[in-house]
């Protein structure tokens, strides 16, 4: 007999029937089969779904027999899915909107008065994350996107959290600013990047008129595999970091031993400390002023955080000058001014060579940014003077030597991707906007949880995590706009996902119990190579199903098989099964 239905007075009933009473594809009379029903909690409430479900009954139909379910179904929830579209909606909209922890998360649907478990809210943050990429990546509105603008120009860069994970590869389109392709593998391979390449290209029907990256090695021989006849511009940004990576070494030293030299400053600020007078105020503030200058950092290729703090130091070692030309300085005053005098002093013999070679490094950078908007062949014709000038220049020491050899021969390395940008049209000069991407995302999630570092988790759910975290900062999604038109293609995309999440969960049980991770793999091994009859036998919980065996014909079994296996050749096959 049946278990009686009690349906609370707060739950409301909805019946859902499918549109059509006929199949839909061969057309002819599909009959209800049965009804089912099923429980979905939204945001208004809980509800009571009753649904009629149709099958077609022709046996030549290739849907002979399987269910026709309402399509108002999908409206609702997910398949066998507890929550509505509009929970997980909202649930995307608090992490990545609002940056809320699961926990958070977990509070503000409780304050909405749903019964949710917080593990509950993780499955459907994972769930939002799938939703969102389904509706972004969709073929046929990226098709009609690009159609409008008649050609894209791809952005290609790889996120790698650390050594040894998977790298998470990012295709976007300078144009549009959209995700064409986000997609984990195993390692930078050109034949992998070869692939993903040539899967945009036969996506898309629009020309491709050209290639942003950086320029690691990989990269490049796979665009000029995959796309050989398109302009592939080089990241100017990198190209810059990587030819003055000396000259930053070098201001880093003379920085660092700038700051050996200047230690001392807390003591005077105690001395200070409880003194409220003008003279103790105006100690603190240039005690203050030192500080802030010590603790100022710069960026490659550009900035100068050296050069910088030597300015700054200079500059209130000069202030203090001035004021005791005037008259006395105070003794806390005067300690701070010949700590600073000292420092500078001491390194005075480092800065030339640094400040020469940011001076390179700028006359460069102005060339490429090409401000009158020269043409590619003109800027092309006045960085090689800037270059031919370094080859010919007298190098007054041999760390100035080092700085333009290492910055000749990175641009020689760099040069034939150097100069398509002032040709094609929206063509960037760097890939900071893909850089931006990865960067907001891991921004995002340190907010969100609290870590510095890109977890290895963004790269496990980043084919899916990245677009969501990006799109949801400007656009707002609602219960509707997430239900999936098609069911299979999301089962597919879970599929994917699930699977790297598998591969770590694999690696996780390895680190925690090695020689459990091992034994099991050998006995799955020994399994494999077993007869039939000793596998069957080796089951226990499955063979007391049935009565013929008693319990000590199992045991019987079980032993004689292991016996069978350890290859004792007294113990013949046929006594396995012999009472």
């Amino acid at each position: 007999m049946a278990r009686p239905l009690h349906i609370s007075d707060k739950m409301s009933l909805q019946f859902l029937d499918p549109l059509s009473t006929t199949c839909l594809t061969c057309g002819k009379t599909a009959h209800i089969a049965y009804h089912t029903q099923r429980t979905v909690t939204t945001l208004e409430g809980r509800y009571r779904l009753h649904l009629a479900v149709r099958r077609c009954t022709s046996p030549e139909c290739p849907r002979h027999h399987r269910p026709y379910r309402p399509e108002a179904e999908g409206a609702w929830a997910l398949p066998h899915g507890e929550y509505g579209l509009d929970v997980i909606a909202l649930v995307g909209f608090l992490r990545y909107r609002r940056h809320q922890s699961l926990a958070e998360i977990h509070q503000s649907l409780h304050e909405r008065g749903l019964t949710i478990g917080e593990r509950t809210v993780l499955n459907l943050l994972a769930r939002y994350e799938e939703l969102v990429t389904l509706h972004m990546t969709d073929r046929e509105r990226l098709q009609s996107l690009v159609q409008k603008q008649g050609s894209v120009i791809l952005a290609v860069d790889g996120l790698k959290p650390d050594v040894g994970h998977e790298v998470l590869w990012v295709v976007r389109d300078c144009v549009s600013s959209e995700i064409l392709l986000a997609r984990p593998l195993l390692s930078e391979r050109e034949a992998d990047l070869v692939t993903l390449l040539k899967e945009v290209q036969n996506v898309f029907s629009v020309p491709i008129r050209g290639v942003i990256s950086d320029g690691q090695k990989s990269i490049r021989n796979a665009v000029t595999t995959a796309l050989p006849d398109i302009p592939h511009q080089l990241c100017h940004f990198h190209y810059l970091r990587e030819a003055a990576k000396p000259v930053y070494e070098a201001d880093r030293h003379a920085k660092k031993e700038l700051k050996k030299q200047v230690r001392g400053i807390r003591p005077i600020e105690r001395e200070v400390e409880q003194q409220e007078n003008e003279e103790g105020i105006i100690t603190r503030k240039y005690c203050l002023a030192v500080r802030s200058a010590l603790t100022d950092d710069g960026h490659p290729p550009l900035a100068a955080p050296g050069l910088k703090l030597h300015e700054r130091l200079s500059l209130i070692a000069g202030s203090l000058e001035r004021v005791a030309q005037g008259g006395d300085l105070p003794s806390s005053l005067e300690k701070l001014h010949r700590l600073l005098t000292k420092g500078i002093a001491a390194t005075e013999q480092l800065w030339p060579d640094v400040q020469a070679g940011y001076a390179l490094v700028h006359r460069a950078a102005h060339v490429l940014t090409n401000v009158d908007h020269l043409s590619s062949k003109e800027v092309q014709q006045q960085y090689e003077r800037v270059l031919e000038e370094m080859r010919h220049h007298v190098f007054p020491t041999a760390l100035f030597c080092q700085m333009t050899a290492t910055f000749l021969k990175v641009t020689s390395s760099y040069w034939p991707g150097l100069f398509h940008c002032y040709d094609v049209v929206d063509l960037p000069r760097t890939n900071n906007d893909l850089e931006h991407v990865f960067g907001s995302t891991r921004y995002h999630e340190r907010r969100a949880t609290g870590r510095k570092q890109a977890s290895p988790g963004l790269v496990v759910r980043g084919s899916v995590r990245v677009v969501a975290t990006i799109v949801t900062q400007n656009n707002h999604f609602s219960g509707s706009d997430l239900a999936p038109r098609d069911l299979a293609q999301w089962r597919a995309l879970r599929k994917q996902v699930d699977y790297r999440h598998e591969a770590r969960r694999e690696q996780h049980r390895f680190r925690k119990d090695p020689e459990r991770y091992l034994r099991a793999l050998e006995e799955q091994l020994s399994q494999r190579k077993m007869p039939s009859y000793a596998r069957l036998s080796l089951r226990s919980p499955r063979m007391s199903r049935y009565p013929a065996f008693s319990n000590f014909q199992m045991r019987l079994m079980k032993r004689s098989s292991v016996i069978f296996l350890s290859g004792d050749p007294e113990v013949p096959p046929s006594t396995l099964f012999h009472v």
